[in-house]
């Protein structure tokens, strides 16, 4: 027992440092919403300040100027430690007015890869201008063995975290009862209410940066002395302290510090039963702490990061829809079989290369850029294929070309595992988990001797018949037959994720990315959706992961480290990360393709092309977040919009006597479509709904009004699945209650919703497709037209004047088109029952009239509509019947006529709309 207290406290050092990287990544993430995977970067980089002025030199990590320059006398201790905070002060400065100001309206992921690009910046220069050499660093605390019997303890490591502890205190403290704690809170809380009282976010921002920049630093200082001050050691650090701040929740300076040290402690203690124990794995388990930890915190009690109230204005950028994919595969691929012939030597395996990163590549433009999900464990998915090559050909003798699909499917089981954190959480919390997976398996596996020999696995080369495939070796290095290998399974996948983004499936993962509870209104399947993605990209990853196995012939974990990963996935940013030329460009400029050789062959600066390429990077994100490849997207883009940009709402509409669906008749409009029985909703202790009981007939008009707040959109969500409820909800005689969204689509709902939500990076024809989702998982509704998806469309778009717009972006409607393109993509499922929030919302009266009779015309189709509007001439002269509510309650139902004269609707009304409904 004694000897497991004193690994505990051993890990006190790390524990502490652990926590002040917790306690700057609440920071920053509190005062600009930046997940700032760089903090162990500025730790790195003040530390080293530190150490060069203990020496009596000032460090310059700037390329072309001396790496140190000396001032005469070393400093003191306190000099020293005064002057490298204000260092790091200067640096989180500039680095926020450079970088994250330009960036505020950007999207959470966008901040997130500039942190992770300006993290590789300072690593990689650092390494350039000073190596790779530990640097020594005197004692800061005493250093002395405290001993109590057996349990011994080193002072210096309970000193750093004492400070830390007090730090953290000290700043709660601060944030709880000053006047710039409070407009900190503030400001996380709504940058435009923060607005309107006269506090400034950016300033906000940039003294949280000074504070979260000079604490990291601090603790990059203090743990100098107690473990080795290298460039690598300390990125390494941003995993379990991601771990602490995410138990911490973002919010909770102290239980950053706490949760850190307890990581810390808990690492060291695994070190010490990995080593004590024989039967435990030799390597790995100290990583598995943080990954339980966030697994835990994330999965278990599904919590993602806290959502802050930021003006985001900016998306992850356009997905182009892919044309003349024929013509440009076989120009492409000719350019490169002649390549292959031409170049020799280092230039052929560069190009060599340049395929296989292409197609992990493009791995991550499947799970990233088309479904949304933000994977930094593509490149571990890849090696665990890569490593298995060698057991799947050795001893289940399976050859080749079977052997790189088995390892692809093994390396696709990965995958999944990795992505079903993502079921529960979005956004940059996958992020968290994927990086935090990524670093276990590292550890776990490819560092571990237990799996993988000291000198690395051999794989056999692949062969056919005979022949041998291989990349060869001597003068035969490297084959063009190798070469050619790799460019058939590029070109298969490229061409295969070209039509996943022109297919039904791509639309739907678009639609995921942009919008995941409108995409389950249009009846996608979410969760099936992000399997499907996670599947599919770590496939082709383990097919590049299989294909580098066989270039490298003995692979080790230097090939598929976390943070080769963590640059792979920035190429691809950098490149385009949204589109398959964006995929294929990163494996150009990929480290060791074929940009990189030219580079290192004409500059001889290879060492320099990460800080060259993370340079790059941070530009691209601030400046153009579609990558290298946006621009021209943008142009083709716009020289294929030659009609539509002056459309007006509706033009165009027609609906004649051929195209309308067969009426209903009077039995059947006589019949009830929905019914709600005794359905409230309850947030807390506030009810939102109280026992709404209603019926809808089929083939009619149903309103419902109310004044602001009378719960009229809750109750859309709580038919639509989208607000938990009570009570029943019963479709054509099937009950509701018990499915979820998409379920409660498919079952015959149809939805749109108040704020709209259009996929924006989508083309008008592909939101309206979407919407099929739903109809190929259940039967006609009364009235539908048996025709096929394309008459489906054509004949929606025709009723709503939408055709001259059909190719355009939906981000770059007007609001009047977007609602139209709302309707039209609930309609395209040709739904029983279609719920209506704010149809008219944007249009003006000539417009709302038009509306009007759209609707008329798709309601005689059969479809019951429910529709909720302020606009309360349009209710009254549209609806067939109305139910009026006031806080959660109905207060009134009927015609319209009974309406317009019932005191109660008056009344609820306040006067304010009662003379308005009295006199329409």
């Amino acid at each position: 027992m004694t000897q497991h207290l004193v690994f505990l406290l051993l890990g006190l050092g790390n524990g502490a440092v652990f926590g002040a990287l917790a306690l700057a990544i609440v920071l920053t993430y509190r005062s600009s919403g930046v997940l700032n995977f760089g903090s162990g970067a500025i730790a790195l980089y003040v530390a080293y300040v530190y150490a060069f002025l203990r020496q009596g030199q000032i460090l310059l990590p700037i390329p072309g100027l001396p790496n140190t320059v000396d001032f005469g006398q070393p400093l003191g201790l306190w000099p020293a430690l005064v002057i490298s905070l204000a260092f790091g002060a200067l640096l989180g400065l500039l680095l926020y007015v450079a970088v994250f100001r330009p960036l505020r309206t950007a999207p959470p992921v966008a901040k997130a890869v500039a942190a992770l690009g300006l993290s590789l910046l300072v690593t990689g220069l650092l390494a350039e201008k000073i190596g790779t050499d530990a640097v020594a660093v005197a004692p800061i605390f005493p250093v002395e063995q405290w001993r109590s019997g057996d349990l011994f303890v080193s002072s210096d490591r309970v000193y750093f975290a004492l400070t830390m502890l007090g730090l953290a205190v000290l700043l709660a403290l601060a944030f709880r009862f000053t006047k710039f704690g409070l407009a900190t809170r503030a400001a996380a809380e709504t940058e435009r209410g923060a607005y309107l009282s006269g506090i400034s976010p950016d300033r906000i921002a940039a003294y949280n940066w000074m504070l979260s920049s000079a604490v990291a630093g601090l603790a990059g200082i203090l743990i100098a002395p107690i473990v080795p001050l290298v460039p690598v050691a300390y990125t390494l650090f941003i995993v379990p302290a991601l771990a602490a701040a995410i138990v911490a929740r973002f919010q909770f300076v102290i239980w950053a510090v706490v949760a850190g040290i307890a990581i810390g402690a808990l690492q060291s203690e695994a070190q010490y039963l990995q080593t004590a124990y024989p039967s435990l794995p030799s390597s790995g388990l100290p990583e598995l702490i943080p990954l339980v930890i966030i697994l835990l915190v994330l999965v278990v009690r599904a919590r993602s990061l806290p959502a802050r109230g930021a003006i985001i204005l900016q998306t992850l950028g356009r997905a182009p829809r892919p044309r003349h994919v024929l013509t440009t595969t076989l120009i492409m691929t000719a350019v490169s079989v002649l390549a292959l012939v031409l170049l020799q030597d280092r230039w052929r395996n560069g190009l060599i290369t340049t395929f296989i990163m292409a197609i992990i590549a493009l791995s991550i433009v499947i799970v990233t850029g088309y479904a949304g999900q933000v994977s930094l464990a593509q490149l571990t998915i890849a090696g665990a294929s890569g490593f298995l090559m060698a057991p799947i050909g050795e001893q289940l003798h399976i050859p080749f070309p079977l052997a790189p699909i088995v390892g692809a499917l093994a390396a696709m089981v990965l995958g999944v595992v990795i992505g079903l954190p993502a079921l529960r959480i979005r956004g940059l919390t996958v992020a968290v988990v994927t990086l935090a997976l990524a670093f276990a398996v590292e550890a776990f596996w490819f560092r571990n001797l237990d799996f993988v020999g000291t000198s690395g696995v051999r794989v056999d080369p692949p062969t056919l018949f005979g022949w041998d495939l291989g990349i060869g070796a001597g003068a035969d290095y490297p084959r063009i037959r190798f070469g050619l290998l790799c460019l058939l399974v590029l070109v298969a996948v490229a061409v295969g994720v070209a039509r996943l983004r022109r297919s039904q499936l791509g639309a739907q993962m678009l639609a995921v990315r942009a919008n995941e509870r409108s995409a389950a209104a249009a009846g996608v399947n979410v969760v099936r959706i992000k399997i499907l993605a996670f599947a599919i990209a770590a496939f082709v990853a383990g097919l590049g992961g299989s294909l580098m196995a066989y270039q490298q012939q003995t692979i080790s974990e230097t090939s598929f480290s976390a943070m080769a990963g963590l640059f792979l996935f920035a190429t691809v940013y950098l490149a385009g990360i949204t589109s398959v030329s964006g995929g294929l460009l990163a494996g150009v400029t990929a480290a060791n393709g074929i940009f990189f050789i030219m580079i290192d062959e004409v500059f001889s600066a290879g060492g320099w092309y990460p800080v060259v390429a993370s340079v790059l990077l941070v530009f691209t994100v601030i400046l153009n977040p579609e990558g290298i490849v946006g621009p021209a997207h943008a142009l083709i883009a716009k020289r294929r919009q030659t009609v539509g940009r002056d459309a007006v709402v509706g033009s165009g509409a027609s609906f004649d006597d051929s195209e309308k669906t067969e009426h209903v008749g009077m039995d059947a409009e006589a019949s009830i479509e929905l019914e709600l029985r005794g359905v409230a909703v309850h947030y807390g202790g506030v009810v939102a709904v109280k026992d709404v009981s209603m019926t809808a007939p089929r083939g009619s008009i149903v309103g419902l009004i109310g004044p602001n707040g009378a719960g009229k959109t809750t109750l859309i969500d709580a038919i639509s699945g989208f607000a938990p409820h009570t009570g029943e909800i019963v479709l054509a005689g099937e009950p509701l209650q018990d499915l979820l969204p998409h379920q409660r689509i498919r079952a015959g709902l149809g939805r749109t919703f108040q704020a709209i939500e259009l996929y924006e990076d989508l083309s008008v024809l592909e939101n309206v497709k979407v919407g099929l989702t739903a109809s190929g998982h259940r039967p006609e509704a009364p009235g539908a037209p048996r025709s096929g998806d394309t008459e489906r469309i054509e004949a929606v778009f025709r009723l709503l004047g939408l055709d001259a717009v059909r190719e355009r972006p939906a981000g770059e409607l007007s609001q009047g088109q977007r609602q139209l393109v709302s309707i039209a993509r609930a309609l395209a499922g040709h739904p029983r029952v279609l719920l209506l929030d704010e149809p008219a919302g944007g249009l003006d009266t000539a417009e709302s009239t038009w509306l009007a009779e759209r609707l008329r015309r798709i309601r005689d189709s059969g479809v019951t509509i429910i529709v909720v509007d302020h606009d309360m001439g349009l209710m009254l002269s549209l609806c067939d019947q109305i139910t009026v509510l006031n806080f959660g309650e109905v207060i009134a139902s009927g015609t319209p006529a009974e309406i317009r004269v019932d005191p109660r609707v008056a009344e609820a009304y306040l006067g304010s709309q009662a003379d308005k409904v009295a006199t329409a």
